[in-house]
């Protein structure tokens, strides 16, 4: 199917620089050759060389990029329900964490489990993600914190991105928390991701980014600023988990080093936000992390009125976020983050391909971009973020071939 027609409301989104631009064309059409686009505009218009095309009925459904979830932690052994309880009883992130729970739980269950298994776990997750219209992941490692099950991690991403539909952007978190066994020897652990774990990765080309949680219970500004810098020695993009516990200036010190991102920002001060908005770093938020811990959500709107590119990403993981529902997260950004439905979109489509460095391929639909496609049951992107369904996806096509 080459051509989709009948297209009430299609969002091209294009890598402009306006959060709420979204490309909005209405009674539109769109061809595609290949895994590219190569036209669209009002049906009108349609070129007299793909008139007697195959064509799709769209019978007035909105068309938007495929969706792109540029802030995930895939691969994990177990779950950790017993926190949720734990948290409506009034324990807080960092109580929990103190405990023993937290991100060291899942570590211990991600080393006791074997490759098969996670893959087969991480596998299934995609595959609904997928039906959701979700056709690119960014997926970081950081459930292993050490040498071979971090790398393990990665290895069934680099597998997972040959062999599955949707495409996998794998990033080294290394850099989550001190495990329990370097806990009175940090300066171990920051010289195994230094000197061994960040090269080996670089090396073998199993993560194109590598990210460091600074906050309360992470990492402090100082040791993030020389894991990171050691990563962008060995030509690894960065990311930074920035001012979610608390305001720690790791938003400044993403600007700084020139990140192509920095996550979550719940605590990001005036400095932060105008360093970031200076450096052209995206801002990706994460309002489902926000809704489960019960804590404020990020600012958003006050993000976009500076200048910074919003995207707005899931977290799943098994604590803070345990759901890969990224259409749920958009309509949370928009009752939450003072993001409008345009703005929501943009922010998973345009400005998270700039967050995983695919702003020339993925994101819009425009002529020579890949044709991610996304067919939404709903008249328009009001109504969509709006009505909120369980799956409101109709279809998708990924690199010009029809999955579902």
């Amino acid at each position: 199917m080459p051509v989709l027609r009948n297209i009430g409301q299609l969002a091209s989104c294009p890598p402009s620089d306006d959060q709420s631009d979204i490309g909005l064309i209405a009674n539109a059409a769109l061809v595609w050759r290949g895994n590219r686009i190569v036209w669209l505009g009002p049906e009108s218009d349609l070129p007299e060389e793909y008139q007697a095309e195959e064509a799709e009925n769209c019978r007035g459904r909105l068309i938007v990029p495929g969706l792109i979830d540029c802030h995930t932690h895939l691969c994990f052994g177990g779950w950790r329900e017993q926190e949720f309880e734990q948290r409506i009883q009034g324990k807080s992130y960092l109580e929990i964490a103190e405990a023993g729970g937290g991100i060291i739980n899942t570590v211990r269950a991600t080393r006791d489990a074997d490759s098969a298994e996670l893959s087969r776990k991480a596998a299934a997750t995609l595959d609904d993600m997928l039906a959701l219209g979700i056709t690119t992941v960014e997926a970081k490692s950081g459930y292993g914190l050490d040498f071979d099950n971090e790398i393990k991690q990665l290895e069934i991403y680099a597998r997972l991105n040959r062999t599955h539909d949707i495409d996998l952007v794998a990033t080294l978190l290394g850099a989550h928390v001190i495990p329990p066994e370097y806990r009175d020897n940090r300066r171990e652990y920051i010289s195994l991701l230094t000197e061994r774990l960040i090269p080996a990765v670089a090396d073998r080309e199993l993560a194109e980014f590598c990210d460091c949680y600074i906050d309360a219970g992470a990492f402090t500004l100082e040791e993030g600023r020389e894991i990171l810098e050691c990563a962008k020695q060995c030509g690894l993009g960065l990311k930074i988990h920035a001012e979610q516990i608390q305001h720690t200036g790791a938003a400044g010190l993403a600007a700084d080093l020139g990140a192509v991102s920095a996550e979550h920002l719940e605590h990001i001060d005036d400095r932060g936000i105008q360093a970031m908005a200076g450096a052209g770093t995206v801002a990706v938020t994460l309002p489902l992390a926000s809704l489960y811990l019960r804590e404020a959500f990020t600012d958003a709107g006050r993000l976009i009125k500076a200048g910074i590119p919003v995207a707005v990403a899931t977290d799943f993981n098994p604590g803070s976020a345990p759901s890969y529902h990224l259409p749920f997260a958009m309509t949370l950004a928009c009752l939450n983050q003072q993001m409008t439905p345009a703005e929501t979109l943009k922010g998973v489509t345009s400005y998270a391909a700039r967050a995983i460095g695919r702003q020339h391929l993925m994101g819009s639909l425009l002529p020579g971009y890949q044709a991610d496609i996304s067919v939404i049951d709903a008249p328009s992107v009001n109504h969509w973020l709006y009505q909120l369904q369980g799956n409101a996806c109709h279809k998708v096509i990924k690199a010009g071939q029809q999955i579902n």
